[in-house]
This record gives structure tokens, sequence and C-alpha cells, in this order.
């Protein structure tokens, strides 16, 4: 005579840990290889792929020697951009040309990404050679912060 075994899963129904206790007892770090990055050592004869640079001492940097640089390109600058800034203030026209102070707008490099048209003064903390050199290409200058700090000849 056969006998009908109901099967355990079906009681289990509805109850998340289906009899493995409230912490899942049952899964020791045995059934995983080791708990974390276990057994990842560096062995004779074998290569963990993908390991390499995880091994060996890294860390992390403390906040207060990271410094961070909010960048913008030599694209941003785009005669409807301009004409904004100047509307909002935060830029002023001097002669033929538009000067506009990018470390007050919370910026600390430029960067050479694109083409403007727009003859531009901008006074910067830093900049790239690239950025440099399309911005006196369109007839506008770039002012950096070393620039600033160092007295000139004629003084």
């Amino acid at each position: 005579m056969v006998v009908y075994k109901r099967k355990k899963v079906n009681r289990y129904r509805g109850h998340s840990n289906h009899g493995g206790g409230a912490r899942k007892k049952r899964r020791g770090a045995g059934s995983r290889g080791g708990r974390g990055m276990a057994g990842t050592g560096k062995r004779a004869g074998q290569k963990k792929a993908g390991m390499a640079p995880v091994l060996g001492r890294h860390g992390f940097l403390p906040l207060r020697t990271v410094t961070k640089v909010k960048t913008i390109s030599v694209a941003y600058f785009t005669k409807t951009r301009v004409e904004k800034m100047l509307k909002a203030g935060t830029a002023v026209k001097e002669g033929t040309s538009v000067s506009i102070d990018l470390r007050k707008l919370g910026y600390t490099k430029l960067l050479g990404t694109g083409t403007t048209t727009q003859k531009l003064k901008l006074t910067i903390a830093s900049c790239s050679g690239g950025a440099a050199e399309k911005i006196k290409a369109a007839g506008g200058e770039v002012i950096t912060a070393a620039e600033k700090s160092t007295p000139s000849k004629e003084e």
C-alpha cells in the first residue's frame, strides 16, 4: 500500500526561515567556503581570477586629506549660457570680452573638453593646458590662482 508523505516544504509555506532558525543556523561558514574573502590567499600553484588588486595592503584615506575638485569644461561656455550668466550677474562685460570668476561659482579646475567661440576672461584656481589654449584661440585669457599670487616683474 502506498502512503502519501507530505513534503516538508509545504509545511513551511508562509514561514520565512523554513525551520532553519531565526539566524539561518543551518548555513554556517562551512557551506560558503569561509566568511568574507576567506580562501582567496596566495596559494602555491594556483591564481585566483580577479583577486590580484584585492590582495595586499590597501585602505582608505581620511576625509580631511581628500580635496574635492569641481571641474567645468570649455564646452560649457556657449553663447546662450554666457548671456544667461550676464543677466544673472555672475558674469561681467568688460569691453569686447566677458569676465567670469569661476572660483565664486564653486569651480576649482577648467578642463579642455569641447570648444568655445566666446571671448572670455576666466579666473579659476587651476586650468589644463588644452583649456588655456582653446580660450586663448578664441581671443580670451585664463587667470589661475598661481598667476594671481605671484607678483609681476613690473612691481
